[in-house]
């Protein structure tokens, strides 16, 4: 029966020979790493440890290479909605539970890929000490397996990515970006720095492109004490995280926009651009769910500066002969900071904010005073937990259950950017400025567009493009991540990433359509 509802194109059909024997490569290499789940003894760990690996990263890049490589350069539908595995189908859902099952194990029964508090360790965990001892020199962890498969999956996902959208060359660098960051910044570096450490001297595992509150464990006292007893480079890590948060952070989201990190650096969004690629349209475009996304994710970002906040506070004195900052300097310096940052905002970007988010602006911002109150005047602890069930329970929640288990784990079923778009606190602060001091706009041609609707179709972060293209408006969302996909998908270049002045930028009152600008006027602007 022909089932076919678009006039554009035919149902694709079913996979050629190289896409099924590329299919069987990569299952091949999939099913070894089950045996060494199942505690199989391999006679030589390093040798089936790379045929394994090998065969799941040359099944992926063949099957790309069979997908993609043959076809005409521009944008590919390829029929996604009636595809099994990309319309929430039966092999979604299978894939989706398999995931998220896996996450589950990794993060709350590590023991059962092989984990062992003491003693040597087994199964999928020891099937990789040949790689781990290679690059850090000490046994592997569920991280460590966890790590691996994370960046093979980023790497070969990515040449799929690189020849599904060669046709722009945006997509391309953007792509060889978080390749090389994920590849050396969160897994190589990391390692190598574990090498260096002896028994007189140790630095914490660092993954220097991780930025708080994204990790959020960063400022707990453990680390703090290791990264002092280090030295100069454990002293310079530490002045380079916290600089990270109020000066080069600021700055690149005020000339870049948040794609600088988002979509070229993190290594959440470069999993979700290259794996979860296949999966950008299922986002929930719905206004509902775009309300829920603002209070959600935004209530993230309270809830972690409070822990942050707690958490600090938890391992400071209470004298300050010893130190300056003491536990009453440090209190007073937030609250003073946060007022600052909401008066400031209140006052010069009021008209920025929808109702709804300046009643909400001004309802976090009593909790955080009224707590840091309440503990003054009642000399309990702060924010009524101690530290430590604050972080287990953002760890739990956040950490392990948004952003593992249904973040990734529920790609084919959510869509590819869930995490970034609901939990993501590292995402939703980047956002905040974008949206009040940001060069970065997409900007639109309202007069060539035809309504087709792909932009709105492939934004991951669930956007409705078209309704801001129709009317020619730039486009500015705390949302946003710059990835592009929407002007790669336009047949017409209606739209374009663009860093310009903040002049003009949100133009909603002033443009109705794009024919109705005064091309005059702006050029007049620019002189």
């Amino acid at each position: 029966m022909e089932n076919n509802m678009s006039i554009t194109g035919d149902v694709p059909a079913s996979l050629s020979i190289p896409q099924k024997a590329a299919t069987f490569v990569g299952i091949a290499g999939l099913f070894i790493l089950v045996l060494a789940g199942l505690n199989t003894n391999f006679p030589n760990k390093t040798v089936w440890l790379s045929i394994s690996l090998s065969a799941i990263t040359v099944g992926i890049i063949w099957f790309s290479k069979a997908t993609y490589a043959n076809k005409h350069e521009g944008i590919k539908n390829d029929g996604v909605w009636f595809k099994a595995i990309s319309n929430r189908g039966y092999l979604a859902w299978i894939s989706g539970i398999l995931l998220t099952g896996f996450y589950i194990v990794l993060y709350f029964y590590p023991e059962y890929l092989g984990l062992v508090e003491k003693g040597d360790n087994t199964g999928l965990i020891v099937f990789f000490d040949p790689l781990s001892k290679l690059l850090s020199g000490g046994p592997a962890s569920q991280w460590f397996v966890y790590g691996t498969l994370y960046t093979i999956a980023i790497l070969a996902f990515g040449i799929k990515f690189i020849w599904k959208y060669r046709h722009n060359r945006y997509e391309r660098l953007r792509t060889i970006s978080v390749m090389f960051f994920q590849t050396a910044f969160a897994f190589l570096i990391p390692e190598f720095m574990a090498r260096l450490n002896s028994d007189s001297f140790s630095l914490p595992y660092s993954d220097l492109k991780s930025i708080w509150p994204l990790n959020y464990y960063n400022f707990d006292q453990y680390r703090v004490d290791e990264y002092i007893s280090a030295g100069n480079i454990g002293i310079a890590l530490l002045l380079f995280g916290i600089a990270s948060i109020f000066i080069i952070t600021p700055i690149l989201t005020y000339k870049y926009g948040k794609r600088w990190y988002c979509s070229w650096v993190c290594g959440c969004g470069g999993l979700a651009e290259t794996a979860g690629d296949p999966f950008r349209h299922l986002s929930d475009k719905r206004q509902s769910a775009w309300k829920i996304e603002r209070w959600v994710v935004h209530s993230v970002v309270v809830f972690v500066v409070l822990m942050t906040t707690a958490v600090v506070y938890s391992y400071l004195g209470d004298s300050s002969k010893g130190y300056w900052l003491t536990r009453d300097v440090f209190l007073i310096g937030v609250a003073l900071l946060l007022t600052a940052i909401f008066t400031l905002v209140m006052v010069f970007k009021r008209n920025e904010f929808k109702k709804d988010a300046r009643y909400g602006a001004i309802g976090y911002m009593a909790i955080i005073l009224a707590l840091i109150a309440f503990h003054y005047l009642s000399g309990k602890n702060l924010f009524l937990f101690d530290a430590y069930q604050l972080r287990s329970f953002y760890g739990f929640l956040i950490g392990s259950i948004f952003s593992g288990v249904i973040g990734t784990g529920f790609y084919p079923i959510f869509g590819n950017r869930v995490w970034c778009r609901f939990g993501c606190p590292m995402a939703a602060i980047l956002g905040f400025q974008q949206r009040l001091f940001s060069k970065f706009r997409i900007t639109t041609n309202g007069g060539q567009c035809i309504s087709c609707g792909n932009c709105s179709t492939y934004c991951e972060m669930g956007i409705d493009v078209r309704a801001y293209a129709q009317k020619g408006e730039n486009i500015v969302r705390s949302s946003c991540v710059g990835c592009g996909i929407c002007a790669a998908v336009c047949p017409r270049g209606v739209l374009k990433l663009e860093n310009d002045s903040m002049k003009g930028r949100i133009n909603s009152k002033e443009v109705l359509l794009g024919n109705d600008v005064d091309l005059l006027d702006l050029l007049n602007q620019k002189q």
